[in-house]
């Protein structure tokens, strides 16, 4: 569009210059009293002349660029790259050479082998530089050199440590950390993706494997935490964002063995070293602590998405966590817990609802709303006894069915019929099939009134709208489930005992108004749908009726007393023809 511009403006230019000319000469042919007839000849060609240039310029705009293929790499050229790949590999052969001189120099005990290991570790931070260097200018001699350094390095720090014994393990360790050290700075200002992953990768796998093999896990475990936080730190300037992965890769299981080995018993870890109760449950809340900065600084500092690996590697430092709390804190370690799960759901709900809900980043929203859940539940259960964990889950289901119907979040319902569920399996369903098809229970206890009047409550927060999808169609029919099992509970016992009131009621007095009870719960279901149009309510109506045949078939039938055997079955025939009849019955208008 720009040239297409242009040209137009080079062309009235050109086409007013060629206008004012024909003015000259036509002037200039009357002054010399030339023919009329010559002045328009000379006028026609001129115009004619110009519409042949016009034409030929749009032409030549209208016409698609040439596209010129890339020239072919000449046979000469391509076989000079080829050939410079071999004189690469010969220096790295060398460079191999020397480290099994070295290593032939050591076993010789020619020289001091504390001495030679100085050497070593020198000559592979050599080949390190020298990688860097050569990447500077030829990216795969510098890939093929720092190979060569790490293939150096490593087995020579595992002879130095395990066969020769000349390097304990926390000295390993800071080696390690040096070579990672020099590697970063030579990163620093030019990105060098090879040389991060080649001596990033060899550091992080080292340490692993000398932990393991030296029962030296504490100084390589803490290597590999530092080694995690500077991954982040220069993932933050886009330097070798996917060698995190291996990093952390290793620290996981480095962590992971560390919580395995001593959680067993002492017998079993007789060649490993006594550790206390810091150095066992620091590593795994360093680990968490190192992911919970980084997302938070990604996803609320920097506002950008949260990246799948992270938000996995976040629950596995959480989980390596809880275990070594759990562990090696045997008192207080499932309270800190608990507590700790409770202030983290109160941080990724206020994240959630007032930071990513209403923003593009739905990515966001969703992770911090899915660890929200998971964390008040967990910290729950850790902090409070089941009574009273159940009563808080229930009212915390009460408020999140109230307030995600309000704001109109789907996510934030679906954590209500959670919580309600959760808090209805610790004891009230329980309760409830004990009085409508087991023993009769004495009394409901607090808790399971206080979870029957959420549940109720949670149902009539939300109503079901025409054109609603299934999941929130489940959303509605979960609690209303619920409270209609804990409303016909109640009603059965509360029957009960009013008729305990005047007689002992026998089992067969106890089944028959059991029946009557669900009977009624059924018809009334199939009323209330129709009449104030919750489909929930007639759903659950037939739902009952398959309850009650169950109950016929393994109650009454089995308690063998006729009269009340036909007695259930009528109640059961009429519920039968009653709750279609009931459910096809609309509203009329007053």
């Amino acid at each position: 569009m720009i040239e297409s511009a242009e040209t137009l403006e080079l062309l009235t230019s050109r086409v007013d210059g060629l206008e004012r000319r024909i003015h000259a000469l036509e002037a200039l042919a009357n002054s010399a009293a030339s023919p009329q007839q010559s002045a328009r000849e000379l006028e026609a060609k001129l115009e004619s002349r110009l519409d042949c240039i016009i034409e030929k310029k749009l032409d030549s705009r209208m016409e698609p660029a040439a596209v010129t293929p890339p020239p072919a790499m000449e046979p000469q050229a391509a076989e000079e790259q080829a050939g410079a790949v071999f004189p690469v590999l010969g220096k790295a052969v060398f460079g191999i050479a020397g480290a099994y001189l070295l290593r032939a120099l050591a076993e010789s005990a020619a020289l001091s082998r504390e001495a030679l290991a100085g050497v070593a570790i020198a000559y592979a931070l050599a080949w390190l530089v020298g990688a860097a260097r050569a990447s500077a200018t030829r990216k795969m001699a510098g890939t093929i050199y720092a190979a060569t350094s790490a293939m150096i390095l490593a087995p020579m720090l595992w002879e130095l440590t395990l066969h020769f014994d000349v390097l304990p393990a926390t000295l390993t360790a800071v080696v390690l950390a040096g070579y990672v050290a020099v590697a970063t700075a030579l990163c620093w200002k030019h990105e060098q993706s090879p040389l991060l992953w080649v001596s990033y990768s060899t550091a992080s796998l080292t340490a692993l494997s000398l932990s393991i093999a030296s029962r030296q896990t504490v100084p390589f475990s803490a290597l590999l935490l530092a080694m995690v936080i500077l991954c982040e730190y220069i993932g933050r300037r886009n330097l070798g964002r996917g060698v995190r992965m291996i990093v952390a890769g290793a620290a996981d299981v480095a962590l992971t063995a560390l919580i395995f080995i001593y959680s067993g018993p002492a017998g079993s870890r007789a060649d490993y070293p006594a550790l206390g109760t810091i150095a066992l449950v620091a590593p795994a809340c360093v680990l968490l602590l190192t992911s919970c900065m980084s997302i938070g600084i990604q996803t609320v500092l920097l506002k950008e998405s949260i990246r799948p690996f992270d938000a996995f590697q976040a629950m596995i430092a959480f989980f390596l966590a809880a275990f070594s709390l759990v562990f090696f804190l045997p008192d207080s370690g499932t309270l800190v817990l608990g507590i700790a799960c409770l202030i983290l759901a109160v941080l990724c709900y206020a994240a959630s609802l007032g930071l990513f809900r209403n923003s593009p980043l739905q990515r966001n929203f969703h992770v911090y709303a899915a660890w929200s859940a998971g964390l008040l539940l967990l910290g729950s259960f850790c902090t409070l006894p089941p009574v009273w964990s159940s009563s808080l889950l229930a009212i915390a289901a009460l408020a999140a069915v109230f307030l995600g119907d309000r704001i109109g979040s789907m996510a934030l319902e679906f954590h209500g019929v959670v919580f309600i569920a959760v808090a209805s399996l610790n004891e009230m369903l329980n309760y409830a099939l004990q009085a409508l098809a087991g023993e009769m229970p004495f009394r409901p206890t607090m808790s399971v009134l206080a979870v029957s009047a959420c549940a109720m409550l949670c149902y009539f927060a939300g109503k079901e709208r025409v054109g609603e999808a299934w999941q929130q169609q489940v959303l509605h029919l979960v609690p209303a489930l619920l409270a209609v099992f804990a409303a016909a509970a109640l009603l059965a016992q509360g029957i009960v005992r009013l008729l305990a009131l005047a007689m002992t009621p026998d089992v067969y007095l106890v089944a028959l108004i059991r029946s009557l009870t669900v009977c009624a719960i059924a018809l009334g279901l199939a009323w209330g749908g129709s009449r104030w149009e919750r489909l929930e309510m007639t759903r659950i109506a037939y739902a009952a009726l398959a309850f009650m045949g169950a109950k016929l078939l393994f109650e009454d039938l089995r308690l063998g007393h006729m009269q009340f055997i036909a007695a259930s079955l009528i109640l059961f025939a009429m519920t039968l023809i009653g709750v279609p009849r009931l459910a096809r019955t609309r509203r009329r208008n007053p």
